[in-house]
């Protein structure tokens, strides 16, 4: 089969090539485009990463297309309408780097309740600093709020009780044997913002979780409390977690993942687009004063990013493009 690539690093590519021998693979050097894919229009398969939209348009240049192998677990970039018109199976890595994003929610919640990047920040650029700017607090015996317990939400909870934090969740399928393991309580959304000094996000983006966490319900959190989200920027309304941050009503945010972060990374996008939406320029300006916040650390959407987790996307990955060329497709989305 002739399976495309968007961009990969060698090492990637290496490893695809082993994995996948027998194949014919191509390596894409620009972004995934109607344009950069009319040389590959006979593509049976095509992978790409999270950051490479898959609309109809994309879709419709690719008649041969059958399989649309996501190297990500979410799978909201890709038309999944458009690719069952068009009879092409989408699978997905429904795990991967489950303890590896737990880590580094972690790391986001610590930087902020220590104040390390401001610290760091300020040492670096004026050469000097004042301990009593960067008092912090400890996590022990403070309240986590862990939104979704998926593979990732589990493993943030068995990390905060080595943290010695009291752990509430809320998903709506509780696991209760894991309740005991970990000394969890499950709650309703509302009464778990109420009573969380730190909530984080690990649930996946659908369309029933869009903007789950809302003005609404922002204005029931805990005041003073910090908001962690390192699964899906949609899931937040961002407009209102910015009037949330403003008024003081929350303290902080960590943040791995922004609404529209994709647009945030290509400006001129915006403004070359004649059927532009003007909810995007508000979730735009939106973005630009969150980056911008002294109390709110932004990184770009690297939480998965570790060798191991890397590694586990590809394997899967490769797995899904074998099981569909053997006519029995694993990870199947739609």
């Amino acid at each position: 089969m002739k399976v495309v690539f968007d961009a990969v690093d060698e090492d990637t590519r290496a490893l695809l090539q082993r994995e996948l021998a027998g194949h014919e693979l191509v390596f894409l050097e620009r972004p995934v485009t109607p344009e950069s894919l009319t040389a590959v229009s006979d593509a049976e398969v095509l992978s790409v990463f999270v950051s490479s939209p898959l609309p109809k348009e994309v879709l419709h240049v690719l008649p041969k297309l059958r399989c649309i192998a996501a190297r990500s677990t979410g799978y909201d970039h890709i038309d999944l309408a458009a690719a069952r018109a068009q009879n092409i199976t989408v699978t997905n890595v429904p795990v991967y780097g489950a303890r590896t994003i737990a880590e580094y929610t972690f790391a986001l919640m610590l930087a902020l309740s220590r104040k390390a990047y401001a610290a760091c920040d300020r040492l670096r650029r004026d050469g000097t600093t004042d301990v009593k700017d960067y008092e912090g607090f400890d996590l022990a015996g403070k309240t986590l709020g862990i939104v979704g317990t998926g593979h990732i939400g589990k493993n943030v909870a068995r990390i905060a009780q080595g943290f010695a934090m009291r752990i509430i969740a809320f998903d709506p399928h509780p696991d209760e044997t894991f309740a005991k393991e970990t000394g969890c309580t499950f709650l309703p959304l509302p009464a778990l913002v109420a009573e969380s000094d730190i909530v984080t996000v690990h649930v996946p983006y659908l369309p029933a979780t869009h903007h789950l966490i809302d003005a609404a319900l922002l204005a029931q959190f805990k005041t003073g409390s910090f908001l962690i989200n390192t699964a899906r920027g949609a899931i937040v309304d961002t407009p209102a977690l910015v009037r949330a941050l403003q008024d003081g009503h929350l303290a902080g945010a960590g943040l791995d993942v922004l609404e529209g972060e994709r647009a945030l990374l290509d400006e001129t996008s915006l403004l070359a687009d004649d059927h532009h939406d003007i909810n995007e320029f508000r979730i735009l300006v939106a973005d630009h004063a969150l980056v911008d916040m002294p109390n709110v650390i932004v990184t770009p959407h690297i939480a998965f990013n570790t060798k191991e987790a890397k590694h586990e996307i590809l394997m899967t990955t490769c797995g899904n493009i074998q099981a569909f060329a053997s006519g029995k497709p694993a990870h199947v989305v739609s």
